[in-house]
């Protein structure tokens, strides 16, 4: 396998492993904020919102790379 075709499986993989500490990051704000800290969940969320706002974009673009030509 080419080192090319490599790199869309490889941004496929990170993407996954970006989605999953989303989700974790997620539930650990949601703990938090159960414990009365509102002001660092909110912080938290507002970080998360970038990956949420770019996450279509992503898989946009790795449908694309990973289409056959």
């Amino acid at each position: 396998m080419p080192n090319s075709d490599l790199l869309p499986s490889l941004l496929f993989k990170i993407n996954q492993n970006q989605l999953a500490l989303e989700a974790a990051i997620l539930e650990l704000t949601l703990w938090v904020e159960q414990r009365g800290s509102a002001e660092v969940a909110g912080n938290v969320r507002g970080a998360l919102d970038t990956i949420s706002k770019n996450e279509e974009f992503i898989n946009l673009s790795l449908a694309v790379l990973m289409a056959p030509e």
